[in-house]
């Protein structure tokens, strides 16, 4: 069955379905970049552009979809980003990121779409303007290559080419110039159309984990231990996950720590307290050479980033398992919890989430209940 973020295309029918169409209209843009007016005349504008194609015509329908998909919703955070700075000069910086959040809760919460579907219009609505500016990045290549692990490097072009086209600017030619030369870039760099390979999943950590890292280098697996690292909103399943693994690995469970000292979790200061008394563990367990199961929420890039950084000082392999659940499931488990959160503490945490990449570990694994 093809997925579809609606069946019903017409502009009037989406501003009345979504709440965050309709937002569209009120959302200014650059004079001089966006001549066109605002965002919802950008987007539909973006969205002819797109069908028009003939490489997006010869994509499957479902592959359609998921562009059409990320076409509507790529500039949706320029309502909460954008800011006026006189004589028609309005920034929406950081509306990409936003919206990958944005894109990410609406698939998760109000249209239920499958995973693998939902992170590639996510990542795609992320990354829509990176073609453009790739180039201007610090390291384009090591960019690139960490992108074509979650998005189409084609598709991307696409999704690029119809944004620059559907707007009205005086640069047009410049834009597409540098979509040309993003093309060629990644079919330089192996990953057009396709996802970089690499020898071992150890080569590729080692890639992406090291400032200066070298493509072609293959590390030994010299490892003294394994850490599982735990990822996923609370009540999505991660102490049944270790349940079912049937093994007596130790366990350093946040969660079992702040019930022991009797801490809430909103508590900051003392949180602080509770993660250093569990690295203090994860240590005594690294020096030893003992794997473990390291148990916590784990939502951002950055809360793990801290944590491979601590196992792998001391040479352990780093799989880090994300768990998720279907949102109507998922809000009965929390509410059949010992330990119930409150329905605006989950609300918050899941505009926050971010989903575990290939580049963060040794290993990921999605454990997705669908």
């Amino acid at each position: 069955m093809i997925w579809k973020i609606t069946q019903n295309k017409d502009w009037d029918a989406l501003e009345k379905q979504f709440s965050w169409v309709a937002d569209m209209k009120d959302v200014a843009q650059h004079t001089t970049h966006h001549a066109e007016g605002n965002v919802a005349v950008h987007t539909q504008m973006v969205l002819k552009e797109l069908e028009n194609m003939p490489a997006y015509k010869a994509l499957s329908e479902q592959e359609q979809e998921i562009l059409w998909a990320a076409a509507l919703l790529h500039d949706v955070e320029k309502r909460s980003t954008s800011q006026d700075e006189g004589d028609g000069n309005i920034s929406a910086s950081g509306h990409a990121r936003r919206g990958e959040y944005t894109a990410r809760t609406i698939l998760y919460r109000d249209i239920p779409t499958p995973f693998h579907i939902r992170e590639q219009v996510a990542s795609l609505v992320r990354f829509h303007g990176l073609p453009l500016w790739l180039m201007e990045k610090l390291e384009p290549a090591k960019k690139i290559h960490a992108v074509s692990l979650r998005v189409n490097t084609q598709h991307l072009k696409m999704l690029a080419e119809a944004d620059a086209r559907g707007r009205v600017c005086e640069d047009l030619p410049h834009l597409l110039e540098s979509l040309d030369l993003f093309e060629i870039f990644c079919k330089d760099e192996g990953c057009w159309g396709k996802s970089l390979e690499f020898e071992t999943p150890n080569a590729r950590f080692q890639y992406f984990d090291t400032i200066d890292g070298y493509i072609g280098y293959v590390p030994f697996d010299n490892f003294k231990s394994e850490v599982t690292m735990l990822s996923g909103l609370p009540g999505m399943g991660k102490d049944h996950y270790i349940q079912s693994l049937g093994t007596d690995i130790p366990v350093i469970s946040l969660d079992a720590l702040r019930r022991k000292h009797k801490v809430s979790p909103t508590d900051r200061s003392a949180n602080g307290r509770v993660v250093q008394e569990a690295k203090e563990q994860a240590r005594r367990y690294l020096r030893k050479g003992q794997n473990f199961v390291w148990n916590a929420t784990n939502i951002t890039r950055l809360m793990r980033q801290q944590l491979v950084d601590l196992f792998t000082l001391y040479d352990a392999k780093v799989k880090i398992v994300y768990v998720e659940k279907p949102y109507d499931v998922w809000r009965k488990q929390n509410r059949s919890r010992e330990y119930m959160l409150p329905e605006d503490v989950l609300d918050k945490m899941l505009t926050k989430l971010e989903i575990p990449q290939l580049t963060e570990a040794h290993e990921v694994e999605y454990i997705i209940e669908e």
